[in-house]
């Protein structure tokens, strides 16, 4: 899977992932309105309200990204019906050869995380049967337990050639309370990094491994000194565009090959129809306008690079 990921970076041009994180606020009123009048004002209008908007985006930019990234817990607020537009998200997303990178975060004890790892990545024997959960390409994880919770998904990503992204250094403003605490000299972030580098190093496809990092675009000169700790690993840059992220800032993410990051924006996409520059959209061409700004961001981050 890493190395289809970079193959349609390469195709597309574009190292960018489309965070498709709903909220009621961004979604389009004439699309509430439909899923209102024929469901009521119920979780599960909120739920099919939510599929139509991301089916909408993905419409539109899936021949220009190579990959969008679900944010779980934009879906788990409406229940089992935002559960159920998560997934059907994935699949739309897979028809469109679309790589899907799980935003979950999940990291546990071994038995929990190994259930995780199966739900999101893997597969569950049923009387014989191997049936998949979400069946997403990628998922993030959070590595606070220690390798007890990062094996059981190295594991299953090996048996179903798929990746994991792990938070070394995260672009929340308060990411440094924990993250930036000094240990034998180093950050925490480091000690991370160098965890990752070495989980990594046995699970590789040419020269970049299954196991990336999460490093946020609000951090780049502790991106550049990241990059260097972890040469084999793609790096998921969160914080483009609304937390203050921009091209400039992502030169050190990347290798020589211009490979080894792919960039997420999401509100700067999804909802760019509510941003005065693509105003001239309007908000029943919400998608047109999530099209425009993939467009202006890959135009920004090669001429960075460049």
């Amino acid at each position: 899977m890493i190395a289809k990921l970079n193959e349609k970076i390469l195709k597309t041009n574009a190292p960018i992932v489309v965070g498709l994180d709903p909220t009621l606020k961004l979604i389009p009123p004439h699309i509430l309105e439909k899923a209102y009048k024929e469901y009521g004002k119920t979780l599960k209008a909120c739920g099919e309200a939510v599929f139509e908007y991301n089916k909408g985006i993905i419409d539109a930019i899936y021949d220009i990204v190579p990959a969008v990234k679900p944010q779980i817990a934009m879906y788990e607020q409406f229940g089992i019906e935002g559960l159920i537009a998560y997934k059907k998200t994935v699949d739309y997303a897979h028809e469109k050869g679309l790589i899907v990178i799980a935003d979950v975060k999940r990291g546990d004890i071994g038995s929990t995380s190994e259930n995780y790892a199966k739900a999101h990545l893997g597969h569950v024997d049923v009387a014989g049967e191997k049936l998949a959960g979400f069946d997403a390409d990628f998922a993030t994880v959070n590595p606070y337990l220690g390798v007890d919770g990062i094996k059981p998904f190295i594991d299953v990503c090996k048996e179903e050639k798929k990746g994991i992204f792990i938070l070394v250094k995260t672009s929340n403003k308060s990411s440094g309370e924990f993250q930036d605490r000094l240990i034998d000299g180093a950050p925490l972030y480091e000690h991370v990094a160098r965890k990752v580098d070495e989980w990594g190093k046995d699970f590789m496809n040419g020269n970049y491994s299954y196991v990336g990092a999460v490093v946020g675009a609000t951090y780049p000169e502790m991106g550049k000194a990241l990059r260097k700790v972890m040469p084999h690993s793609v790096i998921l840059v969160p914080g483009y565009g609304a937390q203050g992220g921009k091209g400039a800032d992502l030169v050190h993410f990347f290798n020589e090959d211009h490979l080894g990051a792919i960039v997420n924006s999401s509100r700067g996409i999804i909802a760019a129809y509510q941003k005065e520059e693509y105003a001239s959209f309007g908000e029943m061409n919400y998608a047109d306008a999530s099209r425009q700004a993939v467009i202006d961001m890959r135009e920004n981050i090669k001429t960075a690079l460049n």
